[in-house]
Formats: C-alpha cells, structure tokens, sequence
C-alpha cells in the first residue's frame, strides 16, 4: 500500500468512527462530521449547481441525511463515497426542480485565494486562468465535470467516483479520458484567441 492510500484508509477508518458514533446520536461526532466534510461536499455541490447558495443548502440537507441514515451505513463503501452519493442526490433533485439550467460560471467562491500576497500581474494571470479553467469546465458534461472535481479537488480514487456515479471503473476512466481532452481543447482555443487578441 503506497503512503496515499495509507492515508485515504487511515482517513476513512477516523470518519467511520465517527460514523459509528453519530448512528449512537453522537450530537458532537456530526458536528466533527460536519466540519470534516462541509467543505468537500460544498465544492462538489458548486461544480455542479454553480450557485454557493445552493451548494450550502446541499451541504444542510446531505449532513441531515447522514444523521437521520447513519445507522444504515453498512461500511461497505468508503464514508466520503457515502456522503457524496447522497449530496449528488440532493444537487441533481436541486437542478430538475430549477429545469436543469445553470446559472452564471464559476467564480472565486470555489477557489481559495493563497495567503502569500502574490503581486498585481500574478493576481491577474491567476484568475484569468481560474476563468479559463471554469469556462472549460462548466462546458463539460455532467458526469465529466463531476469526474474531473473529484479526481483534481478532491483527490478521490476511481473506485469511489464509480460508487459516487454509480457506474464501472472503466466508465470513469472512460470520462476522465473525455474530459481531459475536451478541456486541453478548451484551453488551447483561448489561448489561441488570446494570442490574436
């Protein structure tokens, strides 16, 4: 086992602890819970529905969903997988009640801005590539869009993006594959544009 799945079952088996203890009606293991997942189920939501508001709203009702259903997580998938299937549920229920539309690309709510100061030029080129990689993004498939968050922001392996999509392996391989080249087609478009420019 390499150091990064080392970490990942390391991770998995703290969040099935408390998973054990929130099915008991732990109220301070779903607050733990909550701190430990709030973000990760934010930024997936906001891939998707691109609307923070929205993405928060998720983030409620996927965490009240854990506490009503953790004495059925049965332990079989990892608990990230779990609780990501289940804010998937919610955003896609939240996108056929608005008809599927989305609203404006992503904009600075789902990247973190760096401490380090970085000076006026670099601060530009930063969100415009930021920009660029949303614009890219946004232009995607659901299901690609969904497959690249995971893999690039949320660092998940294959087998859990298959459970999270409910679908093969090779099926996201297959998406990953897709994905990649469309954005690297994307990209190199408004580059090109921006060189004629």
């Amino acid at each position: 086992m390499d150091a990064h799945a080392g970490a990942l079952a390391r991770q998995d088996m703290e969040l099935c602890r408390l998973m054990e203890q929130v099915a008991a009606r732990d109220e301070a293991a779903l607050s733990t819970l909550y701190k430990r997942m709030s973000r990760v189920i934010y930024a997936f939501s906001l891939r998707r529905l691109c609307q923070p508001e929205a993405a928060e709203e998720v983030v409620v009702e996927t965490m009240y969903e854990v506490w009503k259903g953790a004495p059925r997580f049965a332990g079989r998938s990892m608990v990230t997988t779990w609780i990501l299937g289940i804010a998937r549920h919610k955003a896609m229920d939240k996108l056929r009640t608005r008809g599927g539309e989305m609203s404006e690309p992503l904009g600075d709510e789902a990247e973190a801005i760096p401490d380090s100061r970085p000076s006026a030029y670099e601060l530009i080129a930063g969100r415009q590539r930021q920009g660029q990689v949303a614009l890219c993004m946004e232009a995607l498939p659901d299901e690609q869009r969904e497959c690249i968050h995971m893999v690039f922001y949320e660092d998940a392996p294959l087998a859990e993006i298959a459970a999270v999509q409910d679908c093969p392996e090779n099926t996201v391989k297959t998406r990953l594959f897709h994905a990649r080249r469309k954005m690297r087609e994307c990209l190199e478009r408004q580059v090109w544009r921006m060189e004629r420019a």
